[in-house]
This record gives C-alpha cells, sequence and structure tokens, in this order.
C-alpha cells in the first residue's frame, strides 16, 4: 500500500502546485482564499477539487459557469503523482524522498510559470539553492556539500557568461537571469557533476522541441521560447535516469 499511497500523495500536492503555478506570478497568497473558478468566481467544492478525477467528472469544466478548465491542471497532478511514485519507489520512506521530491515539485511549478508567463519566479529559485546545499550536507540529495557548492556557482556562472557573450556579440538578450538562477539551482540540488548532462539535454530538447513548436506555430524562428522547462526536463532525466544513460554512454563509445 505504500508506493500506492506515495502516487496519492503525489496527486494531492500537485493540487496544490497548480496553485503556485496561478497565484505567484500574480503576487497572490498560495494559502488563502481557498481555489474558485477564474472566469466566475465560484467557491470550488472539495468534491470538485479531487485531483484528476474531478477533471474527468466535470468534463474540464467549470460546475458553475461552465467555462473550460486548462488541461494542465490534471497534466501537473498526474506528473506530479509518477514522480512522488518513482521517488518512492527508489528511495523508500526517507529524507531523500522527501527532499528530492521537493526539488522535482519546485521544478514542475517553475516549468509551467515560465511556460505561461516567461518568467522564473526568485521566490522558488532563491530558497531552492540555499535549500539544494542544505538537504546535501546530510547527503539527502546523494552529492556532497562541496560538489553542492561547486555546482551552484559554476550552474550560475556558467549561464550568466554565455548570456554575457551572446549580448555582446548580438547586442540582444538571448538568456534571463531566471534561467542563471535556475541553473544555480539545479546545480546546488544535483551538484556540479550533473551540469554538462543537463545543459546539452535541455540544449537539445530546446532545439528539437522549442525550434519545432514555433514553426508549427508559424512564428518564426526569431521568437522567444522559454528555456526553464527544458533545463527542468533535463534536470529530471539525470535525477532519474543520468547514471543509466552515461553508462549505456560510456559503453557505447567504448564498443560493448
Amino acid at each position: 500500500m505504500a508506493p500506492l499511497f506515495s502516487f496519492l500523495f503525489g496527486l494531492v500536492l500537485g493540487s496544490f502546485l497548480n496553485v503556485c503555478i496561478f497565484r505567484l506570478p500574480r503576487e497572490r497568497s498560495i494559502v488563502r482564499p481557498p481555489s474558485s473558478c477564474p472566469q466566475c468566481g465560484h467557491r470550488i467544492r472539495f468534491y470538485d477539487n479531487i485531483p484528476v478525477l474531478s477533471y474527468i467528472l466535470l468534463r474540464g469544466k467549470c460546475r458553475s459557469c461552465r467555462a473550460p478548465i486548462p488541461i494542465h491542471y490534471p497534466v501537473v497532478e498526474l506528473v506530479t503523482g509518477l514522480l512522488s511514485l518513482s521517488l518512492f519507489l527508489r528511495y523508500g520512506p526517507s529524507f531523500s524522498y522527501g527532499t528530492l521530491l521537493i526539488f522535482s515539485s519546485s521544478l514542475v511549478v517553475i516549468s509551467f510559470i515560465d511556460l505561461h508567463h516567461k518568467i522564473i519566479p526568485d521566490i522558488i529559485s532563491l530558497p531552492g539553492i540555499a535549500a539544494g546545499f542544505l538537504a546535501s550536507l546530510p547527503g539527502w540529495t546523494g552529492t556532497t556539500w562541496s560538489d553542492s557548492l561547486i555546482g551552484v556557482i559554476g550552474g550560475g556562472g556558467f549561464l550568466f557568461l554565455i548570456a554575457l557573450l551572446f549580448k555582446k556579440l548580438t547586442g540582444k538578450e538571448g538568456m534571463g537571469g531566471g534561467d542563471v538562477k535556475l541553473l544555480a539551482m539545479i546545480g546546488a540540488w544535483l551538484g556540479w557533476r550533473s551540469l554538462p548532462f543537463v545543459i546539452l539535454t535541455s540544449s537539445l530538447a530546446g532545439i528539437l522541441i522549442g525550434g519545432l513548436s514555433l514553426l508549427v506555430s508559424g512564428k518564426g524562428l526569431r521568437s522567444r521560447i522559454p528555456f526553464g522547462p527544458f533545463l527542468a526536463l533535463g534536470s529530471l532525466m539525470y535525477l532519474y535516469f543520468g547514471e543509466a544513460l552515461l553508462i549505456w554512454y560510456l559503453g557505447m563509445l567504448s564498443g560493448n
């Protein structure tokens, strides 16, 4: 029953993350008032706030005004449930499970806020840097405090130099300060050894997924796309599959 509970807990946590995604960019409290429909203001009852299930039963519409509910609400809940389950299966009921679930959840919030508003809130990334370093002290994140500290400096410093170089060459802002702080936060949680993998993976994903979406939407390649979701994707890939992918890659290079 424990893995099932971890999945259900992740669904509930995902519901709270949806509140953060909606309210943080608007600088509103994530505690009060209770959830309501953004269209008609109708207070959402507890039976209409069951993760994923309520969306299905309501057919993706508000019970009161029948306005469509964005699909990202059940997506966030389901993704967080799966992340929680995966971490529990790997770490069991431990501090590592709890702390890394916090890290993964913060990446989910950052990704959807960046997708919708093209910003990465400092209220998540800056405390996230400190939290990642503190969690490394007892070894809950699987990295040492020294690797975490180097990750903060190296992650933030690398993107800062890239952004500075891009601006000098083109005269345009190519990467915001939010991305710099996010990579510093990722370095704090995953250590400096994760950064080459995260940067490479996120860059390839940004080129493939971002470029394709711009072409399909007809906005052109000059349009700006948020990079935060791709950094988050690279981080989660490293957290869950990084070691296995590195072993596979090294084995492929050696011919084994």
